[in-house]
């Protein structure tokens, strides 16, 4: 028989530290509003194998009995690599639902970054929308909030202040000396999509503010190999539903 999910706390009883706003991205998969920047999946030694099998069926016969045989052996080299992404996303979006009691994440439009010239592959690499999909299914099981959020200007409003400032992509930090806010650009865009969640949720959040716990410019990166074998960013185990303050 079906296990029911635990309920959802109320939201308005929430303390901070167990709301996390998840920002997403290419070379740092996630970085999050707790100051957890994690490293994307290393797949380089995979596609490489796979660009070797595709070439070595690009040398047999076609439909013969070897280019049968190589076919299937392309068709696995694929399956590797779709299952130790989506283990990765597994295992980071359930730490995320076990660990919080509210979770903001941005509703990445993937098909118009798929489209655009320069990073079509490393966009379908990355998987958001599967990350998310994850992510709201584990948050349902686990009784915490799922919200998504508009993602545009995230980087460019101060988490702190919310002016908007213009920056190019190669500018990795924020900084607004008007509030004296400075962090790393994804965690300013982390902090952005954690008080757009609220909001959209209803929450009063305008005393909490990320200027004292923000991560800071330079902070190291966790690599996804952490998650994958410790199934946390974390050196500490995740909380589970049944251990957490309510």
């Amino acid at each position: 028989m079906d296990t029911a999910p635990p309920a959802k706390p109320s939201v308005d009883e929430i303390e901070a530290e167990n709301m996390v706003g998840i920002d997403v991205g290419i070379l740092k998969y996630t970085h999050d509003t707790d100051g957890i920047a994690v490293a994307s999946l290393d797949l380089t030694d995979e596609r490489e194998r796979l660009e070797r099998e595709h070439r070595n069926l690009s040398r047999k016969a076609y439909e013969s009995n070897n280019w049968e045989t190589q076919l299937q052996r392309v068709a696995e080299y694929h399956r590797r690599i779709k299952r130790k992404r989506r283990d990765f996303l597994h295992k980071l979006s359930a730490y995320y639902a076990r660990e919080y009691e509210l979770v903001a994440v941005e509703n990445m439009d993937t098909k118009e970054l798929v489209e655009s010239p320069g990073n079509s592959r490393n966009t379908v690499s990355a998987a958001w929308n599967t990350f998310s999909s994850m992510l709201e299914t584990k948050c349902e099981r686990e009784g915490t909030h799922f919200v998504e959020v508009e993602p545009t200007s995230t980087t460019k409003e101060c988490g702190s202040c919310g002016v908007e400032t213009d920056k190019p992509l190669w500018v990795r930090e924020h900084s607004y000396p008007a509030c004296g806010f400075e962090v790393d650009r994804d965690a300013n865009a982390a902090w952005n999509i954690r008080s757009r969640g609220l909001s959209k949720l209803g929450v009063d959040h305008s005393k909490d503010t990320p200027v004292e716990t923000a991560l800071p410019t330079g902070t190291a990166v966790v690599p996804a190999k952490r998650v994958v074998e410790a199934g946390s960013p974390c050196l500490k185990e995740p909380a589970t539903a049944a251990s957490r303050q309510r």
